[in-house]
């Protein structure tokens, strides 16, 4: 599993149709907007190097919209939290 986080930059008004249009491309597990240089957080998560390269490179930048991008590849996860498990419905 590979995982990345791409900070990105957006016209001020697409925020909400660039986060919806990333949210629905596959291996996209998570769009955060958040204050700062940047406008959203996309948290990618795929099989593979190959895979992550095509989403960055082919599917991401065709979302109108976008200005700028920065992508972090994540090489070692430290944190133990189980973040699928914490958000399904019916957690207690």
């Amino acid at each position: 599993m590979v995982s990345a986080v791409v900070l990105i930059k957006v016209k001020r008004a697409k925020i909400n149709k660039v986060a919806n249009a990333l949210v629905g491309l596959e291996g996209v597990s998570e769009v955060y907007s958040v204050g700062g240089r940047y406008d959203l957080v996309a948290i990618l998560r795929l099989k593979n190097n190959d895979e992550l390269a095509d989403l960055v490179t082919e599917h991401m930048h065709q979302v109108k919209g976008i200005t700028d991008t920065e992508t972090l590849i994540a090489f070692r996860a430290f944190s133990e939290h189980d973040l699928a498990s914490m958000f399904s419905i019916g957690l207690e």
